[in-house]
């Protein structure tokens, strides 16, 4: 079902959830992990005009290979794993891959924010989720991230009719 997962990665902390959940997908159905990294320019707008912008790239790329080479050593040894770095905003180029580059579903990391943070922060994962051009998987990078927005509900035995009372 799936030969390609695009897997596209920031470093950031809790990516080894992501990188495990696409490693073992790619393991079932014997898919190659493509890892994506974004140089994401934008995020150093606010930078003084004196500032090397070569120095910022080189930075960004840096992070960038780390980032990598970290889902390269996390994933499955049996796992091909390609890398690709390109450069812009992290959604439009996610979403961009996926339309002109043969993947089948993306795997990513979502941190669960809610409320102000999401209105404020904007998310990545939910830009992606709506304008992909395949399926995606969002994992949770956090612990926490489920946990708090998880709602349990349970069964009230009373409330289900049988048949003959229908």
């Amino acid at each position: 079902m799936y030969e390609t997962i695009l897997l596209p990665t920031d470093g950031s902390a809790g990516v080894e959830r992501v990188i495990d959940h696409a490693g073992e997908l790619a393991r079932v159905h014997d898919a190659t992990i493509r890892a994506l990294y974004v140089v994401d320019a934008t995020s150093f707008t606010g930078l003084p005009m004196e500032t090397s912008w070569e120095g910022v790239r080189q930075v960004l790329e840096s992070e960038g290979e780390t980032a990598l080479e970290q889902v390269e050593r996390m994933a499955p040894a049996d796992v091909p794993v390609e890398t690709v770095t390109v450069e812009g905003t992290p959604s439009t180029e996610i979403v961009r891959y996926t339309r002109e580059q043969p993947v089948d579903t993306v795997v990513m990391g979502t941190h669960g924010r809610g409320g102000i943070d999401r209105l404020l922060l904007g998310s990545v994962a939910e830009r992606v989720v709506r304008k992909s051009a395949v399926p995606v998987v969002t994992v949770p990078v956090s612990g926490t991230a489920v946990a708090d927005t998880e709602e349990v509900v349970e069964a009230d035995p009373d409330a289900v009719s049988s048949p003959e009372s229908s």
